[in-house]
């Protein structure tokens, strides 16, 4: 079987799309605590011998360093025949909201969360753009899981683990109380820490926390 080290922050979504999906799938990582706010992944020489992009996950496979997200997501559902899709309707569906989640929800809620809690006077008014945004792809995944238990129907894919990634840490930090504002949100974020295996970020990803800002 493959060893995996996962270099990562507890704090970043996108480290924790990767630990779960690892978990589920009944695989353990080495943890590589990575220090992201004391600037490591902004280093000439972290990004040459880590990752050219600066940017945390990085997974290693065997030794040999995979970086951005998705694809990753996408090779381990491949690699272990789980949280896929099985027809061509299934699998279009699945890269839809896969996608949708990158450039849209992700993207910002990501950003705003950073800003809102992590790093100190941040702008109003770039928050409340942010803010803007988000609450108009919130509306428009919980609509989606109004009429579906997951993203492409009937069964949890790793459309899903990517999209309630950020969505999943205290209210505190994001901002938002989803069960009086998306109870069909969070609902679907209830089956998913239902599924056998699940354990949150701050479960998952050791490590010094970032200092917290927001009041």
């Amino acid at each position: 079987m493959p060893s995996y080290r996962l270099h990562y922050f507890p704090e970043s979504g996108n480290s924790y799309k990767l630990a779960l999906m690892l978990t589920l799938c009944g695989e353990s990582f080495e943890p590589v605590w990575t220090d992201f706010g004391g600037g490591i992944t902004r280093t000439p020489e972290w990004r040459r011998t880590v990752n050219e992009m600066g940017e945390i996950p990085v997974l290693e496979v065997d030794g040999v360093k995979m970086t951005q997200t998705a694809p990753i997501l996408l090779k381990l559902a491949d690699q272990y025949g789980r949280f896929g899709g099985d027809t061509a309707e299934e699998k279009f569906e699945l890269l839809r909201w896969l996608f949708w989640d990158n450039h849209k929800l992700t993207g910002y809620m990501a950003t705003y969360r950073f800003m809102r809690t992590f790093i100190p006077n941040s702008d109003p008014q770039v928050l409340k753009h942010f803010r803007y945004r988000i609450d108009d792809f919130l509306g428009i995944l919980e609509g989606h899981l109004a009429r579906n238990d997951f993203a492409i129907g009937a069964k949890p894919s790793v459309a899903d683990i990517s999209m309630m990634a950020y969505l999943h840490y205290p209210s505190d930090e994001h901002g938002y109380e989803f069960a009086r504002s998306h109870p069909a949100i969070h609902a679907w974020l209830g089956r998913i820490a239902a599924l056998p295996g699940w354990k949150s970020a701050y479960d998952l990803l050791p490590g010094k926390r970032l200092t917290h800002y927001a009041k």
